[in-house]
């Protein structure tokens, strides 16, 4: 019960802000244009500053030290779900910037909003590893996953300098200079890291409003019966964690590492790939689709997969 009342509390939030997004467009209060100002926000200034606030935090020496068993399972995890995703996604969608969508949403779950919130609220002793476990996650998102997947132009191949514009991102500059302050301790005055910490704090509020504006401009009885978005929900939210539980029986986890494996791999789908494509002026209708179902369905999914 404690499971499901932590997720349903964590989804409940973030379909009020969606809500309030859809309704604000619907009342012409906001228009549809919104959603570019809105992900141009989003793209520069919020997830940079969340980005650089948790390497500056976590990414120290002496934190990954003590903890690179965790970094380690991480990395492996990520490494064995991308092939599984690509998979996954050329068989279930034909277009191939769809098929980018799908790969980055099976990659990448929503490890950060809602992982958070589930593992403070259910094993608060374990939360701070838990942000450690994710850093390689961060890493291969701005690494490989917005690069390749989110900005890049699926229809053409790109040119080095495309290719270089695409992976030296607002974001993967701000992961690099928060894993350069965060190694080095470089002091920052407070007002700084204040300025960076209540940034951050925007992009999950920004991102929910950035959906219901998206939302607003689509046909929900698509979406509702479109199969191969259920098809993706049920890999991410059911079989990816499913798979996880069968390998790691194998193994010898420790609680912590089991834990944070799990936690990761059960999330829904993240709003990056509405967040950050539509900064570039691509189709995110899917991609809202595929965020309202997966988000929905996890609160059945996730206490049913903590409870096996």
């Amino acid at each position: 019960m404690k499971i499901f009342l932590a997720t349903l509390n964590q989804t409940s939030f973030l379909f009020g802000l969606i809500l309030i997004g859809y309704i604000l467009v619907k009342c012409k209060v906001l228009s549809q244009e919104s959603a570019t100002v809105l992900s141009k926000l989003e793209n520069t200034i919020f997830i940079p500053a969340l980005v650089m606030g948790t390497f500056m935090e976590h990414f120290t020496v002496e934190r990954i030290g003590s903890a690179w068993k965790l970094l380690a399972i991480s990395f492996m995890i990520a490494l064995l779900a991308i092939p599984f995703a690509i998979l996954v996604s050329k068989i279930v969608g034909k277009d191939k910037y769809i098929q980018k969508i799908y790969t980055y949403g099976l990659s990448f779950s929503n490890f950060g909003f809602m992982g958070n919130a589930v593992v403070s609220s259910l094993f608060p002793d374990i939360f701070l590893e838990y942000l450690i476990f994710t850093l390689p996650l961060w890493m291969l998102i701005y690494l490989w996953g917005v690069p390749k997947l989110l900005i890049a132009d699926a229809e053409k191949k790109q040119t080095i300098k495309e290719s270089v514009k695409a992976f030296v991102n607002p974001m993967f500059v701000a992961m690099f200079i928060g894993m350069v302050i965060g190694l080095l301790q470089i002091p920052l005055p407070q007002w700084v890291v204040s300025m960076i910490d209540v940034s951050g704090d925007c992009m999950s509020p920004v991102a929910m409003l950035l959906t219901g504006i998206v939302v607003s401009g689509i046909s929900l009885k698509k979406t509702f019966t479109d199969i191969r978005i259920y098809t993706v929900s049920i890999v991410r939210l059911l079989i990816m964690p499913l798979i996880f539980i069968g390998i790691a029986s194998f193994f010898d986890l420790s609680q912590t590492m089991y834990i944070c494996g799990l936690c990761s791999l059960a999330m829904p789908l993240g709003l990056n790939t509405i967040v950050i494509p539509s900064a570039y002026g691509k189709d995110t209708a899917v991609a809202a689709g595929m965020a309202l179902i997966s988000h929905l369905l996890s609160v059945i999914t996730i206490p049913l997969i903590f409870l096996i």
